[in-house]
């Protein structure tokens, strides 16, 4: 693949706002949660990486009083690390509603140890809460190690989009077809920057290559941010998919603090976190100023985020903070207030 260039940069100032409330939407003791997502319906779903073992349940759905329950089932849920894989979740990374339908990223790396069968993408009907579909990866497009971090769903286009932070690249599925890409594999704009981030004066050492992921459905471009660097790219859908664009193409790049997770609002806001100074920020549509809209110790690790009713909901994963033991831990999926 031909080297991208002609990159646009832009230097932008970064704004705080007012201090918005934090309202918590739920807690789990002891069980890192990583991923939320919230249907047009108002259902709030999480996930629970297989980080390490005792995992109890996979994926939840959370009720308005903070309860939840494993979804779809607790059989689907119930895998333990050493199990054969087939039928149940090993590892999910993310969850992401769309429409009626929920998609369930399946790592396949428990432990980070290696994938021990081919990650998937599982498809949920909402509806009837049943399985729908499932689009396997091929080795073509994942490795060994690979992640599958997370995804966006193009509905205008019949692609799924995907980031691998392992072996930094960015996977194309193609829902018709059943094809799948690897595109930016080993590319500067999918790997990390740096070994570690600081974070309350220590270092927290790993390089996380291309994580967070946000489509811009009403501009066709596709986002991404490697977790260890503090630069952002986005690129037009249109390029992606074409490999003779993809090597011309004129990328959109501009410094910020290093994220975990992204998302994009309806009027054109990119929310992400700046995991080193516990805020959540978001660029405004015409991508040149940040603005803070939280921050402080109601931010740990944001994480994962959705929209629902005028709210931006975020996991604390406090992934900083779980080295060790995290028997007496909360991790929480909180919300807080959209700008106006």
């Amino acid at each position: 693949m031909k080297r991208i260039f002609a990159v646009l940069v832009f230097i932008c100032p970064v704004i705080l706002n007012a201090q918005n409330d934090v309202i918590e939407v739920a807690s789990f003791k002891g069980i890192q949660v990583t991923g939320v997502t919230v249907t047009e319906e108002g259902r709030i779903f999480a996930n629970f990486p297989r980080w390490r073992k005792g995992i109890p349940f996979s994926v939840v759905e959370v009720f308005p009083d903070g309860s939840y329950k494993p979804y779809p089932d607790k059989t689907v849920n119930s895998w333990e690390v050493g199990d054969p894989a087939g039928g149940k979740f090993i590892g999910i990374q993310s969850v992401v509603a769309s429409g009626d339908e929920l998609y369930v990223l399946e790592t396949a790396n428990p432990l980070f140890s290696g994938i021990i069968t081919s990650p998937k993408i599982y498809v949920y009907d909402l509806g009837s809460d049943t399985l729908k579909e499932t689009y396997v990866l091929p080795d073509s497009v994942v490795k060994e190690d690979s992640y599958v971090n997370d995804l966006r769903v193009d509905k205008k286009k019949g692609k799924i989009y995907l980031t691998d932070s392992r072996r930094p690249g960015l996977i194309i599925a193609d829902k018709s077809s059943r094809t799948y890409t690897r595109v930016l594999d080993g590319h500067p704009f999918t790997t990390a920057e740096t070994d570690h981030l600081t974070i309350d004066g220590k270092p927290w050492k790993a390089k996380v290559h291309s994580d967070g992921i946000a489509l811009d459905t009403g501009n066709d471009m596709l986002y991404f941010h490697a977790l260890t660097s503090y630069t952002l790219y986005g690129i037009k859908t249109a390029d992606l998919l074409d490999p003779e664009k993809l090597g011309t193409a004129k990328p959109f790049r501009k410094r910020t603090a290093a994220p975990d997770g992204m998302i994009m609002d309806k009027k054109g806001n990119l929310y992400f976190a700046d995991l080193e100074n516990h805020k959540i920020q978001y660029l405004t549509p015409d991508r040149k100023t940040i603005k803070t809209l939280v921050e402080g110790d109601a931010v740990r690790w944001a994480d994962t985020f959705a929209i629902y009713n005028g709210y931006l909901y975020y996991t604390n994963s406090r992934i900083h903070e779980a080295d060790g033991d995290i028997d007496d831990m909360e991790f929480t999926i909180n919300k807080v207030e959209l700008p106006e």
